[in-house]
């Protein structure tokens, strides 16, 4: 394909996304779904566990295979992210119980960089300059949407991630018939804001409720799910942006807020799995967990005490390496620190002193 076909197909797929998110949602009709309830026992709290039949089907030899997809700048802050992330990636998918497909970080810089033969890459374009009003996150959903209309995806299950993860073991595929698998956040509280969130989610699509405590990531889900999601994410997202009283009350998770909206008025309900990820330092033990979100800085003195809030004596904070990468062999915790956080810092170690040219 030529340049200038190119960047026409790119001109008309970035003016379609940008159409308000009102056309979108009305032009979409809402998958249908079965949802847990006394006429469908086989069904249990998906706040508390997984289904039964999935427990079952965990352990089956037909693997529903997805895909991981982190979106990341090529700032120093995200590259060391993502080669963190990639490696353990590497080490986990394909050992018993994984069922992790492909991998690709989703480089929304609009160019290439150094690391593109290190880490599998699609490169997408930025949003207009401005259009993200200094709200870089909002680069992420428009980045997926390129992501989904022009690679060539194998898998049919999408598990959204983030740089700041780490897989501490092989994942499954917790998603199921036609429900998306995510983490409950306990910040997002749909209830609490129902009247700006009723903008955006009208009442005759259903009670306030409709809408999972959730944001992007880390959520598995069907591919095709994800393609009729996306573009309404987008435009909700920019939709909040714009409204200042909306803006103000979600914050810097008005993109969680968004993709939220979007999952419910496609009809995409979630299994709500708390045992998805830990975020030391408030997570204390890596249990059965999957996944290390690392988004809070680790702080404590050399009793082992947590001093959040205060830099302490040791430390670890992601925000310490936003203009350099972290050093290898970094210093492990004091005794009596939490297990999470001693897991955190080794397996970060473990993971620069193996990756070349760090």
């Amino acid at each position: 394909m030529g340049f200038g076909a190119f960047f026409k197909t790119l001109l008309i797929t970035f003016s379609a996304a940008l159409v308000t998110y009102n056309v979108i949602i009305s032009a979409n009709a809402p998958l249908k779904l079965d949802f847990p309830g006394p006429n469908n026992p086989s069904l249990l709290d998906p706040v508390i566990k997984l289904p039964n039949d999935r427990k079952l089907k965990l352990g089956s030899s037909q693997k529903r295979l997805f895909h991981t997809a982190v979106t990341a700048s090529d700032s120093v802050y995200n590259t060391w992210q993502c080669r963190v992330m990639y490696y353990w990636f590497k080490k986990f998918q394909n050992q018993p119980n994984s069922e992790m497909g492909g991998f690709t970080r989703i480089l929304h810089s609009g160019h290439p960089d150094e690391y593109m033969d290190e880490i599998p890459t699609f490169v997408a374009q930025p949003l207009p300059s401005g259009v993200d009003q200094g709200y870089i996150v909002l680069n992420r959903p428009w980045a997926f949407v390129q992501w989904l209309e022009q690679a060539d995806i194998k898998e049919d299950y999408i598990l959204m991630a983030e740089p700041d993860h780490i897989i501490v073991k092989p994942i499954p595929n917790l998603s199921r018939d036609g429900y998306g698998a995510a983490f409950p956040f306990f910040y997002i509280e749909p209830k609490k804001y129902e009247a700006a969130l009723r903008k955006f989610f009208p009442e005759n699509k259903g009670p306030i409720t409709q809408i999972d405590p959730i944001g992007n990531s880390p959520v598995i889900i069907a591919k095709e799910s994800l393609k009729k999601i996306a573009p309404t994410w987008m435009n909700v997202s920019l939709g909040m942006k714009k409204d200042s009283e909306t803006d103000k009350a979600f914050g810097w998770v008005l993109e969680m807020y968004a993709y939220a909206v979007a999952s419910a008025l496609h009809g995409v309900k979630n299994i709500l799995y708390k045992d998805f990820m830990i975020q030391p330092p408030w997570d204390t033990e890596v249990g059965e967990k999957y996944i290390i979100h690392y988004t809070y800085g680790c702080d404590y003195d050399m009793k082992g005490k947590l001093t959040y809030g205060k830099i302490g004596e040791w430390r670890f904070d992601k925000r310490s390496y936003d203009k350099v990468k972290p050093p290898r062999n970094l210093t492990l915790p004091p005794p009596g620190v939490p297990e999470s956080v001693v897991t955190l810092v080794k397996m970060v170690n473990k993971a620069t002193a193996n990756i070349p040219n760090w």
